[in-house]
């Protein structure tokens, strides 16, 4: 079972990434962000930053629709989320490798090429970077 401190281990240990001040976690690499806590917001109230849910980036609609129905005791959306490329992570749900993995393809995702030759595999294992290598030039 991960959690927010899981979250910020994994994002800060990935070359580049910058927290970004926040009532929850933020996390960004050149400018653009790939993992942060989820703003709930419900009409009439005020807004509740989640700790228990991640927001996270993952490339395009195909991707996004395959995590939603593959696996939605893990993801899912709100209509705010409608026609972006991002999910809604119950972390409780994933263990601390699944977490890994989620996070550095979402970094992956959106690292520039000037910064991708900083191999991420290598900070978090051969496991991460045999995982995601593959997926190292999408969403740029």
């Amino acid at each position: 079972m991960a959690d927010a401190d899981d979250v910020r281990r994994v994002a800060l240990a990935l070359p580049h990434t910058v927290e970004i001040p926040s009532d929850g976690f933020d996390f960004r690499v050149a400018d653009k962000g790939f993992v942060w806590s989820y703003p709930e917001r419900i009409p009439g109230k005020p807004r509740v930053i989640r700790l228990d849910i991640a927001v996270l980036f993952v490339g395009d609609e195909a991707e996004k629709q395959a995590l939603l129905l593959g696996e939605p005791e893990v993801f899912f959306t709100t209509p705010g989320y409608h026609g972006l490329p991002l999910v809604l992570l119950r972390l409780a749900a994933v263990d601390v490798d699944r977490l890994t993995e989620l996070v550095t393809d979402a970094w992956r995702m959106r690292v520039p090429d000037s910064l991708s030759s900083d191999r991420a595999g290598e900070l978090l294992g051969d496991r991460a970077g045999g995982l995601l290598g593959d997926r190292a030039g999408v969403g740029k």
